[in-house]
């Protein structure tokens, strides 16, 4: 990252785990803070990130890819945001208490509680992703939060049918209400999958940025790294133990961007 003149990246800490689990996995990121300070700073603020370009840092900016660590209390966001935690997907996938995932059957919507949250977030300062998100569910969150919401890591289903991509009018949609979209270069859901290349990513930009201009537009790569085959088995379970949720996939990044073997799901 600071070879190549990264100032800032979202990282995840959280996805199936529950309060008590997140916190301890806050616990192992900090831990990481203090071991390398010369490197890593923790993002809390817009401000923490241009001072760690002015510093030569790479900014990280601690993020959950799921609600489940908030449980049913609306009083954990606001401690989860003074640990740092800046960004939250709504759901992962499938149906929580918040509202319904992207591969699941019937997407029923924002729940009472969901509105809650998106209204808790909204105040502390935490952003709304809807990347993983059910579409029914991802139009309620960008018609209730007061501030912009993101699909953080996507891909255009205009290139590839796929219910993790986003359609033209999704797209349209959340950059109509100052929306940001994250462009994914995960090859299964790229337009030719372990075949592309980097021009079919830049392809996949190009192709969002026609739609909603390049100010609403950026890079959301969806990196794993560092993992073994049980993480992502645990990923790829209903709530972390329950049915399979997708077919497991062999994964070579684009060619021309090979930063390390993965076996992301």
């Amino acid at each position: 990252m600071q070879r190549g003149g990264l100032t800032a990246a979202n990282c995840t800490c959280s996805v199936w785990e529950n309060f008590r689990d997140t916190m301890l996995n806050i616990g192992e990121w900090n831990r990481y803070f203090a071991k390398y300070p010369d490197r890593l700073v923790k993002a809390r603020t817009a401000d923490d990130i241009r001072q760690a370009k002015n510093d030569g840092k790479t900014a990280i900016v601690l993020g959950f890819q799921n609600t489940t660590a908030f449980e049913d209390r609306l009083e954990f966001i606001e401690i989860f945001k003074e640990q740092g935690i800046g960004i939250v997907q709504m759901t992962y996938n499938t149906q929580n208490l918040v509202g319904c995932g992207c591969y699941e059957s019937r997407d029923s919507g924002l729940s009472d509680f969901g509105h809650d949250v998106v209204a808790e977030m909204n105040r502390v300062g935490m952003l709304c992703d809807l990347s993983h998100v059910g579409p029914n569910t991802s139009r309620d969150v960008i018609l209730a939060s007061k501030k912009p919401v993101a699909y953080s890591h996507c891909l255009p289903s205009g290139l590839k049918e796929h219910p993790r991509n986003k359609s033209d009018e999704q797209l349209r949609f959340i950059a109509d209400h100052e929306g940001f979209v994250g462009v994914t270069m995960f090859p299964p859901f790229l337009r030719r999958g372990n075949d592309s290349t980097v021009d079919d990513y830049v392809e996949a930009i190009d192709y969002i940025i026609n739609l909603v201009g390049e100010d609403q537009v950026g890079f959301g790569t969806d990196f794993t790294m560092g993992y073994g085959t049980p993480f992502f088995e645990y990923l790829n379970r209903d709530k972390g133990v329950g049915r399979q949720l997708t077919e497991f996939w062999k994964v070579d990044f684009p060619t021309g961007w090979n930063p390390s073997p993965i076996i992301p799901i």
